[in-house]
């Protein structure tokens, strides 16, 4: 019975009709309630018809009768998503990533995006981890090892991650955005600026309008005491992309020229888009406090 109903509520789906699909399902799930297949195409067809407070109600019974499935988890952060629900988005991802490499555990590209969505979580530990993971699963990953390096730069260490980047680069040496971040690292660090000029140019003949990567030009010219060639670069990278990053190197440069407005001015921009830079609050802070001294 339960197979008949279902057959007709696919049919009645394929054909448009979605009320006379939603009652077939309904018919299947009396004679098969714990099936987890029909409550996830129940709750596909109440997408369909917008109905989301259903749907989500039906993709959490379909986990509930089958725990390992990836699907209802990845519908339902993508519902989430859709509504703002970041948290709950975000807890509904990462156990649809984590059913998804137990059904496929070799699988190295599922382990690659629950490591991404570790590092946007700031979950630094659980995404060395899983990159080490795909390490040995496949040491001549490059993307596992650009990924690794950022892991290793969020956590301080600048020597891992300069390793692993030209681990990267070793494997796939046209990698732009491997060329960058050792570039930028360098930048940051004060060292091999001629090799980071290099990099960074390389990276930007592949995307020319990459904001970051105009970015990391601009800072690698103020670094060399370009000052004229940083500020040109670092306005056009704040065109192409509303980072706080850009906008904190604009200050510093605006800084250099004695342009002490555009000063504060891009350093309160860089503080809106992410409070919790100390650093950049202390400048801004202290650049406030000599003009108040100096009026």
């Amino acid at each position: 019975m339960a197979l008949s109903h279902y057959i007709m509520a696919v049919m009645y789906d394929r054909m448009g009709q979605l009320d006379k699909a939603v009652e077939e399902y309904k018919r299947a799930l009396k004679a098969d309630y714990a099936n987890p297949v029909i409550h996830l195409n129940l709750a596909a067809t109440y997408l369909y018809q917008n109905n989301f407070d259903k749907a989500v109600e039906e993709l959490k019974l379909a986990s509930s009768f089958d725990p390992q499935s990836a699907e209802p988890h990845a519908i339902l952060a993508l519902i989430y998503s859709l509504q703002k629900k970041g948290d709950l988005a975000s807890a509904e991802y990462e156990a649809a990533l984590k059913n998804a490499s137990r059904l496929q555990p070799k699988n190295i590209e599922i382990y690659k995006n629950l490591g991404i969505f570790y590092l946007q979580q700031k979950n630094f530990q659980a995404a060395q981890n899983v990159y080490q993971m795909v390490l040995e699963l496949s040491s001549a990953d490059p993307e596992a090892h650009f990924y690794l390096a950022d892991v290793y730069n969020e956590l301080g260490d600048k020597q891992k991650a300069e390793d692993h980047l030209k681990k990267a680069l070793g494997l796939k040496a046209d990698y732009p955005e491997a060329l960058n971040f050792l570039g930028y690292l360098y930048v940051e660090q004060n060292k091999n600026l001629d090799k980071a000029e290099v990099m960074i140019k390389k990276a930007l003949e592949q995307d020319s309008d990459n904001g970051a990567y105009v970015d990391s030009l601009g800072w690698l010219y103020f670094r060399k005491g370009k000052i004229d060639a940083a500020k040109k670069q670092l306005i056009r990278a704040s065109g192409l992309l509303e980072d706080p990053v850009i906008f904190d190197h604009l200050g510093d440069v605006y800084l250099a020229v004695g342009d002490e407005e555009n000063a504060l001015l891009y350093w309160e921009k860089s503080l809106k888009l992410d409070p919790a830079q100390a650093a950049v609050r202390e400048k801004l802070d202290r650049l406030q406090k000599q003009l108040s001294e100096k009026n």
